[in-house]
This record gives structure tokens, C-alpha cells and sequence, in this order.
């Protein structure tokens, strides 16, 4: 096999894995359409949030946000995570050890070469970030969010 024909069917096969890949299920308690969404989010926001997009590393101010208190979707206001279960993971983005009950779905993201844990906002689909197998006990969680996708609440 030459490079060309390597290349040609890694390529082919990545095609077919980013269009086969599993998508939430429909049916979310807050629906709106597409230009409802535009209409309410910035370009970021709705790049993170409807297109499952990533915000630049350090770019959140709620990455050094410590104070107690809830982070909510900015989607639909769902309370998803709780300052208690917040660290810093050194990554850039704010990062929690759990979500609260209830407040969140994920799904297998297939768009690099390795499959990753997305994690969506049960309520509206909102993309949130992914879930690594390399945070704090007692879950060895790191739910990796993006804080464009967050609003915090201060207790």
C-alpha cells in the first residue's frame, strides 16, 4: 500500500465515522429552531452549544471561578453543576468531578481518531464539553466543560 491510497482510506474512514455518529435523542423539554437559537446566543455560544464546538483554553472567566454556588445552562437555566464538585484541572476550562442528578446525557464523539465522552444538557441538547477518565476521587471523573455553554449563580 502507498501513502496515497493510506491516505485516501483514512480519510474515507474518518468521513464515514463523523457522519454515522449518534446523535442525542430528539425531544427535548426546551426546543426552539435553529434561528431561535442563533437569535439568542453569541457566535461562540452558539458554535459550543449547537454545533458542539470548543471555546480557546483559558478564555472562560468562569474557569477561576470558586465561589459557592450552581451552574446553570445558558440554554435553558437548568441547574447542571455544583460549585462543591468543582476543581482546578489545570486544563483551561472550567472543570467539575460530577454533574448534579439528572442534569445531564452524553454520547460517544467520534470526530478524532479516539472515541470521547460529549456531554449534553439533559433539558435542551446544549453542548457542554466531554467527560475524561482523569479527575478526582471519588468518581475519577473530569467533566470538561466549556463556560460559554454555563451561567453561575452565586449562592
Amino acid at each position: 500500500m502507498d501513502r496515497r491510497t493510506f491516505l485516501i482510506g483514512t480519510s474515507a474512514a474518518l468521513g464515514a465515522m463523523s457522519v454515522s455518529m449518534p446523535a442525542l435523542a430528539a425531544g427535548f423539554e426546551v426546543e426552539r429552531t435553529d434561528d431561535e437559537w442563533r437569535a439568542m446566543l453569541t457566535k461562540l455560544e452558539y458554535k459550543v452549544m449547537r454545533r458542539e464546538g470548543t471555546e480557546r483554553a483559558g478564555s472562560s472567566p468562569l474557569d477561576q471561578v470558586y465561589d459557592p454556588g450552581v451552574y446553570h445552562c445558558r440554554g435553558c437555566d437548568l441547574a447542571v453543576y455544583s460549585s462543591k464538585h468543582k476543581y482546578d484541572s489545570g486544563t483551561g476550562w472550567p472543570s467539575f468531578w460530577q454533574s448534579l442528578p439528572d442534569a445531564v446525557r452524553t454520547k460517544p464523539d467520534r470526530k478524532l481518531l479516539r472515541v470521547r465522552t460529549e456531554v449534553h444538557c439533559r433539558r435542551c441538547g446544549s453542548h457542554f464539553g466531554h467527560i475524561f477518565d482523569d479527575g478526582p476521587q471519588p468518581t475519577g471523573k473530569r467533566h470538561c466543560l466549556n463556560g460559554v455553554s454555563l451561567v453561575f449563580r452565586a449562592a
